[in-house]
């Protein structure tokens, strides 16, 4: 088996890496912006066109355990190019005028590529010197959330100039950009031992997390069926947890769970990911309520998208700083977490002038990017160089049922305070404040579970 092998222009790498990790975040935020526009161009209603972001999300939490299984050995760089070529394939689906269907297909082909970011995080663990690749995981975690800020104001933009399939055509664009870099700037993966797909464990992962994420996003309108539904996808996710630790060459290896740090890291992550982007969606539905309304302030797609730029900013900030902080686990994550909490206390008490939402959001983005450039640091600590594409792949899964979570969380709370077309501002305080909670939550998490990294050695021999 050959070592890995560290590359001869490291920067250039670095680039590629942290590139692929903000296509991915733009991908998956085109289309929340567009929803209203794709209504208009396609004629459908504002439900179906949800589905433009809903299916590009689902698609990306089922393939991104499987991309972290098959990165994990010698095929990676196949596995990207591979990855990146559907990309470009579904970008040109969206941009094509072809019936609305398609541009579902499309969308989902896209977002099948959101996962390649663990792989990112692998090939950097892979071929840069430690602390280099250190600060290199800890922005590409940032990527996948703060690289929204240029997703919303540039397809907000383009929509208002030339209409919704300029708008995907950035996708088209950055898709297609990431592939001819990744020719000639990716490099091979070590000849490790490859092992077998869990076919079956990928199937019931493919039923199970899709049928999670929908029961989140519906149990606010329609909570009976969507509870059932809850109920079921659970059951299917204890069954499939079972079948992966009987099975020789799982698709996600369950026992690096077993390691306290791990555990509880991917715990935080998701009691922490239901407060950040319940936050997240709570500022960018406030600041385009109408005047009218009470409260707001009417912006635009495009001008709500600017309101981004800082969360964006701030959290690469926050990104390049964490893996220079010569801080413990627990550390980094409840100061993330502090900030968070302080961003919520802010919008809870004060968001009747637009500099206050927008200072929230900046704070805000601070803190989730330190809270994700901090969450790779706990992880990889206790993780085999091997196993980091698959470890990081069910923090990424983690993440995503948090956001979700958090997301359908807002829209319950302000659909209890609605009662005309939109909610009253009592709404957003009450919010905020379950937020703050939910955040404090976080912050005693963080206190009291296991986060001192235990070497991996220890850990193996446990199993």
């Amino acid at each position: 088996m050959n070592a890995p092998t560290l590359v001869r222009a490291p920067r250039v790498l670095v680039g590629f890496l942290v590139f692929v990790g903000l296509v991915g975040a733009v991908i998956g935020s085109l289309g929340a912006p567009l929803i209203t526009a794709v209504a208009e161009a396609y004629g459908v209603s504002l439900a179906a066109s949800q589905w433009t972001l809903t299916i590009a999300l689902l698609a990306g939490s089922v393939t991104t355990p499987v991309l972290g299984r098959l990165g994990s050995g010698p095929r990676r760089r196949t596995v990207v190019l591979v990855m990146l070529a559907v990309e470009v394939v579904g970008s040109l689906l969206t941009v094509i005028p072809l019936p609305f269907a398609f541009l579902l297909v499309g969308r989902a082909l896209q977002g099948s590529g959101i996962g390649l970011i663990v792989l990112m995080m692998a090939v950097a663990r892979d071929h840069l010197d430690e602390q280099r690749a250190a600060r290199t995981i800890g922005l590409l975690s940032v990527a996948s959330t703060a690289g929204i800020g240029i997703g919303y104001p540039l397809s907000g933009l383009l929509t208002d100039l030339a209409g919704v399939r300029a708008a995907y055509g950035l996708g088209l664009v950055i898709t297609a950009a990431a592939l001819v870099a990744a020719v000639f700037a990716l490099p091979q993966a070590p000849d490790r031992p490859s092992s077998r797909l869990d076919v079956r464990g990928a199937i019931l992962l493919a039923i199970a997390l899709p049928a999670l994420l929908l029961a989140i996003g519906e149990i606010g309108d329609h909570p009976a069926p969507a509870t059932a539904l809850l109920a079921a996808a659970l059951l299917l996710l204890i069954g499939w947890t079972f079948l992966e630790v009987r099975t020789g060459s799982p698709l996600v290896d369950i026992r690096l769970l077993r390691h306290p740090a791990v555990a509880a890291a991917n715990l935080v992550m998701l009691v922490g990911g239901v407060g950040m982007y319940l936050l997240f969606s709570l500022i960018t539905r406030y600041v385009q309520t109408p005047a009218a309304a009470g409260y707001g302030f009417g912006l635009s797609s495009f001008q709500a998208g600017l309101v981004l730029v800082p969360f964006s900013l701030l959290g690469f900030v926050a990104g390049r700083l964490i893996p220079a902080l010569r801080l413990g686990a627990r550390s980094l994550l409840a100061a993330s977490t502090a900030v968070v909490l302080a961003a919520f206390v802010l919008f809870a008490v004060a968001r009747s002038h637009l500099v206050e939402p927008i200072l929230a959001i900046g704070i805000l983005g601070f803190g989730v990017g330190a809270f994700s450039a901090a969450m790779p640091v706990v992880i990889l600590a206790v993780t085999p160089a091997a196993e980091t594409a698959s470890a990081m792949s069910v923090n990424a899964v983690v993440r995503s049922v948090g956001f979700s979570t958090g997301s359908a969380l807002g829209g319950l709370i302000l659909a209890t305070h609605t009662t005309g077309v939109f909610p009253r501002e009592s709404g957003y305080g009450a919010a905020a404040w379950i937020g703050v909670a939910a955040t404090a939550a976080t912050l005693l998490i963080v206190a009291v579970l296991p986060l001192k990294p235990v070497a991996p050695e220890r850990f193996r021999g446990r199993g």
